[in-house]
């Protein structure tokens, strides 16, 4: 049973179908704020799909999913499970202006404080530097700059649990590693996070759960594997440091 004082999404005996072939299956799936899981699978597993399910944005061919612990959804939502899990795709949807208003406008969807806010957006700027992108219209932003961006909105909005999809597929490295940043400082503030990628890399270093999608099945295990990518990524931490 769910712990009622923790916000969490349960899966339960949930099947998956596409094209009338079975994608995949789990008996159980807990996803909660004091977790931080590494999503890993070959590509076209799954991984995205599950996100979705999660995210209340598809619908399981069989099973439930439900969320527990958090604040009741307004009344014109006709799905409850619909805005409790932040869904980040790795080629995000940005609003139609600038980079600037992408970032106000997130922060005016978050209920917290207003000069908190104002503050945090400014960080958010720094920490993606964005600051010389600020007039420029999202739309012209390269792959890697709309990540960087997205990623800055939903540092913005803080959420209670983020499932990020290949966030790091479209950057170079020094990209990489100011996402990395802001995915560490959400997992130290208490958010729950769901990473997802088709195979280990550094960010597995800061999971504590692996759910692994094999042969149509998702393997849960409270171990994230480890490789040496993340022994390189914190070599070029070192590096761009100096």
């Amino acid at each position: 049973m769910a712990n009622s004082n923790i916000a969490c999404i349960i899966a339960e005996h949930v099947t998956m179908h596409f094209d009338g072939k079975m994608l995949f299956s789990v008996q159980h799936l807990s996803f909660s704020q004091a977790d931080v899981i590494y999503l890993q699978g070959d590509n076209g597993s799954g991984k995205s799909t599950l996100m979705k399910l999660l995210a209340g944005l598809s619908i399981a061919s069989e099973g439930s999913i439900t969320a527990h612990g958090f604040e009741k959804s307004h009344w014109w939502r006709k799905d409850g499970l619909v805005g409790k899990a932040l869904y980040l795709h790795q080629h995000p949807y940005l609003f139609d202006g600038s980079v600037k208003y992408n970032l106000t406008f997130a922060a005016k969807q978050a209920s917290k404080n207003k000069q908190l806010l104002t503050k945090r957006v400014e960080q958010a700027i720094e920490m993606a530097q964005l600051g010389h992108l600020l007039d420029n219209s999202a739309s012209n932003l390269s792959g890697g700059e709309r990540q960087r961006l997205a990623m800055a909105r939903a540092w913005i909005i803080q959420p209670t649990l983020l499932m990020l999809d290949e966030p790091t597929s479209n950057m170079d490295k020094p990209s990489q590693l100011l996402v990395l940043d802001m995915i560490k400082q959400l997992k130290e503030e208490g958010t729950g996070l769901l990473l997802s990628s088709h195979q280990a890399c550094g960010l597995t270093s800061l999971c504590n759960k692996h759910w692994f999608i094999t042969n149509k099945q998702i393997k849960v295990s409270d171990d994230a594997p480890h490789n040496s990518d993340q022994t390189l990524l914190t070599t070029m931490e070192l590096n761009y440091a100096n």
